[in-house]
């Protein structure tokens, strides 16, 4: 005769349930800080969140290594820290990317001096192009936020200076600006012509921050003036 619902014997597993792993509580708040900030961190500024003695670099490189293989990576850009989309699916951000931010042929080869040949002038920049460079180009890069002035020379009229940023660094993926692609690799990606003239170099570029010994600090208005409409100079009739 077969049992009823309630006479039926209900079979328990006994084996405990093993419960996740967690995390060190020091990850956790790595992680939190970092997704909850609109720019990246150094570790200065999520050392004094954390408990004392924990190592951050360690606890830094731990998580970046966790999320590695993610789409989601944890990168450090100009000695900050910030979760990023992962390099090879960059893709899904192409079409966004390019539609908001497509440059002339003239703007890139203007990033790219003021990127490896920082700091310098709008002379300078025409000289080493062999052309003379339309204002609206140079705000063009000021406007992407990618180059940012600097100081001003101290030569006759006092020239600005333009420097590359940390939204450029972002925007390329670099960590530093010595990590753009040196001579051989330029080459070696067709970039360049394999015939160059002897001696041809490319510059080791650095993008410190310290003023050099040819530049003078801004003045209150400079970043204005960057901006503002070139002033056409008068002609005697």
């Amino acid at each position: 005769m077969p049992t009823n619902l309630a006479e039926k014997r209900i079979e328990v597993d006994d084996d405990p349930v093993e419960a996740p792993a967690m995390r060190p509580e020091e990850l956790r708040l790595l992680e939190a800080m970092l997704f909850a900030s609109n720019e990246p961190l150094d570790e200065p500024t999520l050392k004094k969140k954390l408990p004392e003695g924990i190592d951050i670099k360690a606890a830094l490189e731990q998580l970046q290594s966790d999320y590695a293989p993610r789409g989601v990576n944890l990168v450090r850009i100009d000695g900050k820290w910030s979760f990023r989309t992962a390099s090879d699916l960059s893709w899904l951000m192409t079409r966004e990317s390019t539609e908001t931010r497509r440059l002339s042929r003239a703007a890139i080869e203007m990033l790219a001096i003021i990127a490896y040949h920082q700091p310098v002038t709008r002379a300078e920049i025409e000289e080493i192009r062999g052309v003379v460079t339309s204002k609206g180009t140079l705000d063009v890069l000021l406007e992407t936020g990618w180059i940012r002035p600097r100081g001003r020379r101290k030569t006759p009229g006092r020239p600005l200076t333009f420097g590359t940023t940390e939204q450029f660094l972002s925007q390329f993926s670099l960590e530093a600006v010595g990590d753009l692609p040196g001579l051989d690799e330029l080459r070696g990606t067709g970039l360049l012509d394999s015939r160059l003239p002897g001696g041809f170099t490319v510059p080791n570029p650095s993008d410190d921050p310290q003023l050099r010994e040819d530049e003078d600090p801004l003045e209150p208005g400079d970043l204005d003036l960057a901006l503002a409409p070139a002033v056409e100079p008068e002609t005697k009739e």
